[in-house]
């Protein structure tokens, strides 16, 4: 495969722009991205990263689940959707009253309560605009004969870590201002207001037409998690 990247500069262009549409929709605000934000404004690097690693790998889940078809077999349950969405919301809504309510660092004692591994995973698998953002940057690209599934999975997993652990960054490069408690008062309800926000602007279009997820990359790309 190696062989096949460097030789074909046509491949090239095809991934770069997988790169670049993967890069727009993933990177853009979303539940996800935004919750791993919070969580490490709020909990710092250290303790957000049991949160991170659940949401990329409930993320990667996402991706196997719409490029191995099973997408479509779960679209045939028309309930399934909307009970995704509120279990999705309902611990989205929870995860904003912690970040909201959480101590300044320097006051918050070592049994403080962390957002968990599984915890992450669930909000990532039970967003219902994951599925429809990843196979809109998959199906982009499944028309060409030079990317092969397997290395699309492969850059679109290598962006899904990257994107998630430098919005990961970004939330923790504010933990150092969160030692003084108004700050870390405003800055947590700022996050958990955003992680709110949207919340609903990826949950509230589902009751909508289905024609209105079909556009393009950017359209969607701010409901991606």
């Amino acid at each position: 495969m190696a062989e096949q990247v460097f030789s074909h500069p046509e491949l090239w262009r095809q991934l770069l722009a997988l790169i670049l549409a993967s890069a727009v929709v993933m990177g853009s605000p979303g539940p996800a991205t935004i919750s791993v934000t919070a969580i490490g404004a709020a909990f710092g690097l250290r303790g957000s990263l049991r949160y991170a690693s659940g949401i990329i790998l409930g993320t990667v889940a996402v991706l196997l689940v719409v490029t191995t078809g099973i997408t479509a077999m779960l679209s045939s349950v028309p309930k399934l959707t909307p009970l995704l969405a509120v279990a999705s919301a309902t611990y989205i809504l929870y995860l904003a009253f912690k970040i909201a309510t959480a101590p300044p660092l320097a006051a918050r004692t070592g049994g403080a309560a962390r957002p968990t591994f599984l915890g992450g995973f669930v909000l990532a698998v039970a967003n219902p605009k994951a599925y429809v953002a990843i196979a809109a940057v998959f199906a982009g690209t499944s028309s060409t004969d030079e990317l092969d599934a397997g290395l699309k999975l492969a850059v679109l997993a290598s962006m899904i870590v990257a994107i998630h652990a430098l919005w990961l960054l970004a939330g923790a490069a504010f933990a150092r201002f969160l030692r003084k408690p108004l700050a870390s008062r405003i800055i947590n309800l700022t996050f958990a207001a955003i992680l709110v926000l949207t919340t609903a602007l990826a949950v509230i279009p589902l009751g909508g037409p289905t024609g209105q997820t079909g556009g393009s990359g950017p359209g969607i790309g701010g409901q991606f998690p």
